[in-house]
């Protein structure tokens, strides 16, 4: 497995559009390299190289936004009609086509067609996202892996998730979804897939098609000229159509319980046993709900025949992780629980999303709020009688019906039912209160906007919140992933509440992507890690000896950088049983803590005192890895460590694991990798030598709103001290945001920025403990407006300058009384 880059590659340029688009330039002829697409002028611009596609939808034209586009940085557009005033777009390049999504699809077609390596492609009705999900997991502990971003499976969703291929990669894996004839060959030409799956074929999206075959038909447009096409045998529809005279060339796997599969499967309690050609394999399954096991068993059979080991797939599904799930949780006012999913409404999902309301109900009453299901196709009245079993099968005590059709249908609910003919009039006539105390799931299709319904029963929070992006970690865990050299492991620091992002969730996310180690500065962490479902080795920085008593406890794995410390714990460990496994710290040059090298002869002779300890690894910590002006320290430093490290594991009689480098270390000295590295504030989207910058994306972004905003004449003062003056008429906006939230007073008096409708703002006065105020003049700021603290724009490292300080302490300043929100992959 791996990637056969072309040897012709290059960056396209937008230049090169005529030749690759339907269309030409018009405006500025530039030869910029494209380098980022977006379809939202709302996003924040992203540098040179930054396309914007101007896209015609249902409900939006992108044209209306390009104003606002350029004025944010863009310069090149895609369009079908050029602005009135395009001599206001100065130095910006136009390319004119007749179809702006078609360009994008064509554009990312002639990105992919640049790489030649195993790509996966998967289709169904559902089981999508996680049958990628599971082969994310199976392939990812020793592949690199480019995926599609949550549910990304359209024909806007398909070309965004393919652009991010690179030359790193060795694999993909894209979702494709269609709901009408004629849109699969356009995602084929896309993802070019070399291996396929169809998950299933169901009732989803029925309406646009003739017959359920027509739509069974052009699913499988996807695997046209694949090399391999993965299927379960038991799903009746799919197995005779692949028996026809269909895919010439694409070899079928099918799998099943039946004869003919190639691979036969069966579940006994929870193992799995998969016989073939090649023999039989067990497997323990981490679930048993057939759904699961079904979607698993496509995952598993597509490794196998990507050429991942069998035994070495039995261990990968052991202790495989949950799917983050679209739905999520939120507390609801008057004591009430909401399960949101209000951008969902297949009919599949709903027993999905009512399991989650009865796991999470603690036996309170459940409310179903359901739009219409737009999937329901002719036989709506028959799938209505079926939600209806399916709801009284739950125990739900009472529908919310909203939509003309389920409306109509009100017969077939026999349970409590309200019906609503639209979200508008429910919202005008509900009182919350009428909710207290339940458990209300709220489910809907997007076009009736049930967002507004979850707005109006959630609970009102604190409305600063840090918005963690999981989606963007796994992706910076895998960018350093695929840098290191063959073999070397990661260990990944959790110190500082995961650097201000929440220890427990960026834990169990890196237990999910497969990392080795973690490590905490202090054994009151790595117990909460273990509380909260982290089961990752855990290496503590500082360890004092009395808590000794609770590293056997948490397996929690000590740093052990003194001579007193050593025999503290070798006189503790006499007696005792399962003793962690320490971690042997090197002092070659840092000076903050560690062994320096006339005490590795002391050291090793007290190991030979406590032969019951044993050395998991040895380590040291680079003083200046991020600048080139102290290389040679470095490489003195690194000297010093291979000395001490070979006498150590010379009077040893093995090898502990080596450590040196840090984030900043992994791509400037890639010869000092050795056994495992460090990931620190990378992982977060910093990278402190700017090296590898433009290869990160940003996790956390920290968000408050304006409470308040008012107009100051001329000579009045604002804050604390009268610390800000205004010199003519001023707008001046409160935010929700304060020193004890973690913004610095330092950032107060025009020195710190925040962005609010696009527009970066200076601070006016000094920080309070609260609330902040900023000048808003001339911009269009009112009450309730969303405020980008730092995220891409301002970036963390933009406001550290501000602050006069580094971008570590602006992400651990976060205080614990701000909300996490965590957006999942």
């Amino acid at each position: 497995m791996g990637n056969g880059v072309d040897a012709m590659r290059r960056n396209i340029l937008f230049s090169d559009l005529p030749k690759l688009c339907k269309g030409e330039i018009s405006g500025t002829d530039t030869p910029s390299a494209i380098l980022s697409l977006s379809l939202d002028s709302r996003k924040v611009f992203s540098g040179e190289g930054a396309v914007y596609f101007a896209i015609k939808g249902p409900n939006h034209d992108g044209h209306s936004f390009l104003r606002e586009a350029y004025q944010k940085g863009w310069r090149l557009f895609v369009v079908e009609s050029l602005p009135e005033d395009t001599e206001r777009f100065e130095n910006a390049s136009f390319f004119l086509t007749s179809d702006s999504l078609q360009t994008l699809q064509e554009l990312v077609a002639a990105h992919r067609r640049q790489f030649s390596l195993p790509v996966v492609a998967i289709t169904g009705s559902n089981g999508k996202t996680i049958v990628k999900e599971y082969l994310y997991q199976l392939l990812a502990s020793g592949v690199s892996v480019v995926k599609s971003p949550k549910s990304w499976n359209s024909q806007v969703g398909v070309p965004l998730s393919v652009w991010p291929l690179a030359e790193h990669h060795e694999a993909g894996i894209f979702e494709a979804g269609i709901s009408q004839p004629g849109e699969m060959a356009r995602l084929k030409n896309i993802i070019q897939p070399t291996i396929g799956i169809i998950s299933n074929i169901g009732p989803a999206h029925d309406a646009l098609f003739t017959s359920r075959e027509q739509k069974l038909a052009e699913k499988m447009k996807l695997f046209e000229g694949c090399e391999k096409l993965v299927y379960c045998t038991d799903h009746f529809a799919i197995d005779r159509f692949l028996s026809g005279n269909v895919l010439p060339g694409v070899a079928r796997i099918g799998w099943g319980q039946g004869k003919g599969a190639k691979y036969t499967v069966s579940v006994v309690g929870s193992k799995l046993k998969l016989a073939w050609e090649m023999g039989i394999v067990e497997i323990d399954l981490p679930f048993t709900d057939d759904k699961s096991v079904e979607n698993l068993c496509h995952a598993v059979i597509a490794a196998l025949e990507m050429g991942i080991n069998p035994s070495s797939l039995a261990r990968q599904v052991s202790v495989l992780s949950a799917i983050p799930m679209r739905l999520s949780l939120k507390e609801g006012v008057f004591g009430s629980r909401l399960v949101d999913d209000s951008y969902n409404n297949d009919f599949q999902g709903l027993e999905a999303a009512l399991d989650l309301a009865i796991t999470h109900s603690h036996g309170k009453p459940i409310v179903v709020i359901l739009s219409d299901i737009l999937q329901a196709g002719e036989n709506e009245k028959e799938m209505y009688q079926h939600v209806n079993d399916v709801l009284k099968s739950k125990g739900v005590s009472k529908l919310v019906a909203i939509g003309p059709t389920i409306s109509a249908n009100r017969d077939a609910f026999r349970m409590a039912c309200e019906t609503y003919v639209s979200t508008e009039v429910f919202l005008e006539q509900i009182k919350e209160k009428q909710f207290a105390g339940q458990t209300v799931l709220i489910k809907g299709a997007r076009s009736f906007r049930f967002e507004e319904i979850v707005k109006k029963l959630q609970a009102k929070v604190h409305r600063t919140v840090l918005e963690v992006n999981l989606e963007a970690l796994q992706h910076n865990f895998q960018f350093y992933k695929s840098i290191l050299e063959p073999g070397v492991k990661t260990m990944v620091m959790l110190k500082a509440f995961a650097y201000g992002s929440g220890s427990g969730e960026i834990g169990r996310t890196l237990q999910y992507l497969k990392a080795d180690y973690v490590a905490v500065a202090y054994p009151d962490e790595g117990v909460l890690l273990r509380e909260q479902g982290v089961h990752l080795p855990v290496m503590v920085m500082n360890a004092p000896e009395e808590s000794f008593d609770k590293l056997p406890a948490y397996a929690l794995e000590p740093e052990i950088f003194a001579l007193s410390q050593l025999q503290n714990y070798g006189e503790w460990s006499e007696g005792e049983r399962g003793i962690p496994p320490i971690h042997i710290k090197v002092d070659t040059g840092m000076h903050r803590l560690g062994f320096v090298a006339s005490e590795i002869e002391a050291v090793v002779k007290l190991l030979d005192r406590y032969p019951n300890i044993k050395v998991a690894s040895v380590f040291s910590h680079l003083a200046g890895s991020e600048n080139n002006a102290f290389d040679e320290f470095t490489h003195a430093q690194a000297r010093i460590f291979l000395d001490c490290y070979e006498q150590l594991s010379l009077h040893l009689g093995y090898k502990p694991i080596r450590h040196l480098v840090n984030t900043a270390g992994i791509s400037r000295f890639k010869s000092y990798q050795f056994d495992m590295v460090r990931v620190g504030i990378g992982l977060h989207g910093i990278e402190s030598t700017e090296e590898e910058q433009g290869k990160l994306t940003v996790v956390a972004t920290l968000k408050t709103v304006v409470s308040q905003v008012r107009r100051l004449t001329a000579g009045q003062t604002v804050g604390y001290s009268r610390a800000g003056k205004t010199d003519k008429d001023t707008d001046v906006a409160t935010i929700a945001i304060g020193y004890a939230d973690g913004y610095s007073r330092a950032l107060g008096n025009g020195r710190g920025k925040v962005l609010i409708n696009g527009q970066l703002l200076p601070t006016i006065g000094s920080v309070c403990m609260d609330m902040t105020m900023v000048d808003v003049t001339g911009v269009d700021v009112r009450e309730g407006d969303e405020v980008v603290v730092f995220g891409e724009q301002p970036s963390a490292n933009q406001v550290a300058e501000w602050a006069d300080t580094i971008p570590y302490e602006i992400l651990t300043s976060v205080s614990e009384r701000v909300k996490r929100e965590y957006l999942s992959f």
